[in-house]
Order: C-alpha cells, then sequence, then structure tokens
C-alpha cells in the first residue's frame, strides 16, 4: 500500500550548485515563508553560521512543503565528500532525489560521490540542470556529461531513463525545454509528484523508525528523528528503543512528535508509515537504533557508514597562553563536547590517548575535521590541534592508502607549474581538456595526504585563479613520501610583545606571521625561514635607546604585511613536530616542545631512533 498524499526526496549536488538555494524557490513557490522574510534572507536551510560564511551545505536539514493535496518532505544534503555521513543516512529516509547539476560547470567529483550512493540505494534521481540564468550555460554538454557519469557508476536501465528539468534556483523558474524559460518552479512539482513513488506505508504492521539525525532542545531534551517505515504511533505512547540485533530493547515514554512544516517542527498527534518526524522523550537514542512497537519490538537493519580516511591529534593548550583567551580549557571540557560530537556525527570516531587530555579524532576528510575544531573554537573551547594524518588500511597483506579524485581548472598560462606541483605530489592524471578562452581542466588521482598544501601552492602558482574540487576515490597501494614544506620556520626565542625594530631586522630572510605589537611566546612560530633549516629568532627585540639620532635609523620603518592562516591552512602547513594552538580569538603555529634545548634533546633522541 503507497501513501499517494506524501513523497519524500533529497536535493543533492557537489558544492555550491544550487541545492539551498533551489530550496528556497520551493519555499517561496508554496508560499512556506513571506515575501518580507525572503527578501532578507537567502539560504534559509543553512541556518549554522559556518554554512553562511562558507557558502556549504554541512548538517542535513528537512523542511516540508505542500503542493496541491499532498505533502513534499524535502532534504537538503551536504554536497561535499567530507560530511557523507550525513548523505548517506539521509537517503535511505527517502524514495527519490532531485541530481542538481550546474548548466555552465557540468558534474564534478562531488556529483559523482552523491550519486553513487544514491545509483546504490536503488534510487532513481531527476536530474535538474540548474544556474540556467547563467551567461556562459552550456545545458547539452552538462547533460551528455551527465548520462557518461550515470553510465560509469553502472545505473540500471531505469535510472537512465531519467526525466530532466531545466532551472534557475535564484529567479525561480523551471522548464522542460532547455531553450525556454519557465514561469514558476511548477514543472518541478509536477515531475516529483509523477517521478518519485510514493512511500510504502503500511498503518497495520508493528511500528517501526529508524532515528537518522538527533537533535536537541533544552525544553524537550534528546529529539530523534527519521522515516517511520511501518505502523503508526501517537503523543504519550510507548515505544522500545533497539541498539542492535536479537535486543529486546527498552521502553520509554514518547512526550512529544513533531512533523516539519516549512521552516518550522508542529507538534502533532500522532503520525503513520511514510511521514519524516521528530520524536522527543527517547533520551538514549542515537544514530541508526530503532524505535519499535513495545509489544512487537522488530530490528531495522544498521545504518553503513563510510570508514573515516584521516584522523588528528586534539590536546588541552598547554602553551604559556593558555586559559588566556578561552572559557573551556580542561580535559573534562574537551572530552564531554567530543562524545557529544560523537553522539551526533557518526562519520566521527573519537579515541582517547594516554596522558591527561589527548585524543584522536578521525573523520572523512580535512574539512570534517576542520569543521569540528572551528565549531568548537567558536563555542569557547582551546585546543591544541596536530597535522592531520591519513588513516591507511592493509589490503591482501599490503598497506593501502585512501586516494582521492582531484579536479583542477585554472588558466592554460600556469599549466607547467600546476603540473610540476602535481607530479610531485605522487598523482596520476587520467583527463585533461581545454574549456574555453584559455581556461584548462586537469583530473588526477591523488594520494590523500598529499593534498595537504596543496590548495595554498595552487593559489600561489595561479595568481590567485585557479579552483579545485576533490572526493574520496578509493583506496591503492601506498605511494613514497609526499614532498615536505620546503621552507623551515622562525621560532620566538623568549615570551614578550614583538616590535616592529625587530621584524624589520629579519624580514630580508622571512615571510612572518605576525605583526608588530602582538604577544609571542618561547616556541612560538612567528615566520617562515627562507631557507630550508628552522632559526630561533627575537622577534621582541627592542631599539636602544641612545641621545644619538640620524636620519637613517630614524626613518618609518616599512613592513610586509603578515601572512594570516585560517585554520584549514594552518592545519596544512605544520609538520608533525608542531601543533596549531586553537583559541576563540587566535590562531597559532608553534612546536610541540617550546624550549629549544629540549628540542634539540628530542631531535637527538628520533635520530638515534631511526
Amino acid at each position: 500500500m503507497r501513501r499517494d498524499d506524501v513523497r519524500n526526496i533529497a536535493i543533492i549536488a557537489h558544492v555550491d550548485h544550487g541545492k539551498t538555494t533551489l530550496v528556497d524557490g520551493l519555499l517561496r513557490h508554496t508560499g512556506t515563508f513571506q515575501v518580507k522574510q525572503d527578501e532578507a534572507q537567502e539560504q534559509v536551510l543553512d541556518s549554522n553560521d559556518l554554512e553562511r560564511e562558507r557558502g556549504i551545505t554541512i548538517l542535513a536539514k528537512c523542511t516540508s512543503v505542500p503542493y496541491k493535496d499532498a505533502t513534499i518532505n524535502i532534504v537538503d544534503t551536504p554536497g561535499h565528500a567530507d560530511f557523507g555521513s550525513e548523505v548517506e543516512r539521509i537517503l535511505r529516509m527517502v524514495d527519490g532525489c532531485l541530481l542538481l547539476v550546474d548548466a555552465q560547470d557540468g558534474p564534478m567529483p562531488q556529483t559523482r560521490f552523491v550519486l553513487r550512493k544514491s545509483l546504490a540505494l536503488g534510487l532513481a534521481p531527476i536530474v535538474v540542470i540548474n544556474k540556467m540564468d547563467r551567461p556562459n550555460a552550456k545545458p547539452s554538454a552538462a547533460l551528455d556529461a551527465v548520462f557518461s557519469l550515470f553510465i560509469d557508476l553502472g545505473a540500471t536501465d531505469p535510472q537512465l531513463d531519467f526525466p530532466i528539468v531545466y532551472a534557475a534556483g535564484k529567479q525561480g523558474w523551471a522548464s522542460l525545454d532547455m531553450n525556454t524559460p519557465g514561469k514558476d518552479l511548477s514543472p518541478l512539482f509536477e515531475t516529483i509528484m509523477s517521478h518519485v513513488p510514493a512511500p510504502i506505508a503500511d498503518a497495520d504492521k508493528p511500528f517501526q523508525m529508524q532515528v537518522t539525525m538527533l537533535d536537541r532542545s533544552n525544553y524537550l531534551g534528546k529529539i530523534a528523528i527519521g522515516r517511520v517505515y511501518n505502523g503508526k504511533i501517537s503523543r504519550h505512547a510507548q515505544v522500545a528503543l533497539i541498539k542492535g540485533e536479537n535486543e529486546k530493547g527498552k521502553n520509554y515514554k514518547v512526550t512529544q512528535i513533531l512533523r516539519h512544516f516549512g521552516l518550522e517542527r508542529r507538534e502533532v498527534v500522532d503520525v503513520q508509515a511514510g511521514d519524516i518526524v521528530a520524536i522527543a522523550g527517547v533520551e538514549d537514542a542515537d544514530v541508526g537504533d530503532t524505535l519499535a512497537d513495545p509489544e512487537r519490538p522488530a530490528y531495522l537493519p544498521p545504518l553503513v557508514i563510510d570508514e573515516p580516511t584521516m584522523s588528528m591529534e586534539i590536546s588541552v593548550n598547554n602553551s604559556p597562553f593558555a586559559g588566556k583567551e578561552g572559557k573551556f580549557v580542561t580535559s573534562r571540557h574537551i572530552r564531554e563536547r567530543l562524545l557529544k560530537e560523537k553522539a551526533i556525527n557518526v562519520g566521527l570516531k573519537i579515541e582517547e590517548l594516554p596522558g591527561e587530555g589527548n585524543f584522536r579524532v578521525a573523520g572523512r576528510g580535512e574539512l570534517h575535521l576542520a569543521i569540528l575544531i572551528e565549531t568548537m573554537r567558536r563555542e569557547g573551547y582551546e585546543l591544541a590541534v596536530a597535522r592531520p594524518e591519513v588513516i591507511d588500511k592493509i589490503v591482501d597483506g599490503a598497506k593501502h592508502e585512501p586516494t582521492e579524485h582531484l579536479v583542477v581548472d585554472i588558466d592554460a598560462a600556469y599549466q607547467g607549474a600546476v603540473l610540476e606541483s602535481l607530479g610531485r605530489r605522487g598523482s596520476r592524471m587520467i583527463k585533461m581538456e581545454t574549456e574555453g578562452s584559455g581556461r584548462m581542466r586537469l583530473e588526477y588521482i591523488i594520494p590523500a595526504r598529499s593534498l595537504m598544501g596543496f590548495k595554498s601552492e595552487l593559489m600561489t602558482n595561479t595568481k590567485g585563479t585557479g579552483l579545485m574540487h576533490h572526493s574520496f576515490h578509493g583506496y591503492e597501494p601506498r605511494a613514497g613520501d609526499p614532498p615536505r614544506r620546503p621552507n623551515g620556520v622562525l621560532i620566538a626565542m623568549e615570551q614578550g610583545l614583538s616590535t616592529g625594530y625587530a621584524l624589520n631586522a629579519l624580514q630580508e630572510r622571512a615571510v612572518f606571521f605576525i605583526d608588530p605589537g602582538v604577544h609571542v611566546y618561547e616556541g612560538m612560530i612567528v615566520g617562515q625561514n627562507s631557507r630550508t633549516n628552522d632559526l630561533v629568532v627575537n622577534p621582541c627585540k627592542a631599539k636602544q635607546l641612545t641621545n644619538m639620532r640620524s636620519k637613517a635609523t630614524d626613518d618609518a620603518i616599512q613592513l610586509a604585511p603578515a601572512r594570516i592562516f585560517s585554520l584549514e591552512q594552518a592545519l596544512e602547513y605544520i609538520e608533525r613536530d608542531e601543533l596549531v594552538e586553537v583559541t576563540p580569538k587566535s590562531i597559532r603555529l608553534r612546536k610541540r616542545v617550546l624550549e629549544k634545548s629540549a628540542r634539540k634533546r628530542a631531535d637527538r633522541d628520533a635520530e638515534e631512533e631511526d
């Protein structure tokens, strides 16, 4: 039995191909939020500050819109492969998906990633060629590339027979003809209603729901979000929480049942199979658990999540400035916050290491881990973070490492430097093509660890015009080590306030990471040496005061602007003997061992071990 009054769909796409903007258009079309609101705010589902700043979706979001006599539940999923655990869970909740492809860029690495997930689950996507309003739109070429991608990923014949809709999400129109702009989004709604299967729903079977997302409310406590697969449930009913096969489960009382209506969740009396709902009262629920009828409990197959490919160490900040800028600085604070994150973010694995306040956090990629650190930083935490390391795995007795499918868009004038850079990093070219006037697109398979630091190198080699995208490709035999950082660093020799006089004396041999008037401490990295070796310097040296004056010495000091790192850039830059000190106000680079004499002993011991 199918419910014709419900459709459950996910929107999947590469980063920045317009998922969230299209959802805005669907909400506007149905009048779900008022004109004064939609004029003031775009990307209404990207409620997280980091999502708005970066222009990406990090956490999956649910909403619903009414269309004629039906309710369309829509889930906006992340497009970046680092948040693949979100995508995998969401696709299990829906019966169809919209695959958005930019009419100019065509399919990109993360398009391949999210499409592979949906095809593997048997979903038949509706292809939406979006951003048709772009002046350089090439919908025919984009569609040909999409068809080739479906074939490459082993799509079945029914999946290859996909419907096509042409749209401009920002302008709020869709059309079934690429040469004729639409008036509104009605063609897209009609395609959804006719091509997305209605959910199979049997209200007479025992209640079953799988928890795919978690939320928390100060008033309601933990909220379990998921799709009801069988049966129905009413407010104040009893449910069994089942965490594993052959378990009977523990009973809980449902305190509230909520459904999505537009941008908000509203309390309802009951729900039935086919609905996507939020249930409060099951405080011990985790992602992947089953909520079932206590009289006839039945476990749903567990969620299968891709294993982490990268890890990094997080520890208590022990620098001389520890505790001066953050609110949560102890190992207890960090442990509680990481465990809280693990309960919601199933793509993360957290391990407590020997020693007080040391943890290893494993995730799906550098961005996945950096987002966690940035979120904690904004919440008031202080941390010391080590360089990310890839997680190898043994295949047939040999060590294999994760590799990435990398796409680089550059001006043809810079191809020599970019090709040389990628060659040094052990990459393998799989495609090269020219695009438009003087642009090139290069595709590579590259070890994940070789991507560390590549983005900043690409920006330097292309004078800021290069573009890169990558997604997980697979595991391949481990190649040689990637090139190390070519330059050494400048290390402060004492604690104090940096001076323009000292920096001016050093700037011929350095690129500085600080400006004058910045507090530094012994062991803090203050700049990059022009040579390969590390150099201990005194950035706090003051000019000696005398009664002799000369024009030459009193001329105004002119310093080059300091190089300021973002969190991801800092994590890419550091070596294994270095850390990034992260506080709510600062990002500092430092040596693991702060004292010069202790560093020398540590280096000598490391050489003897080798």
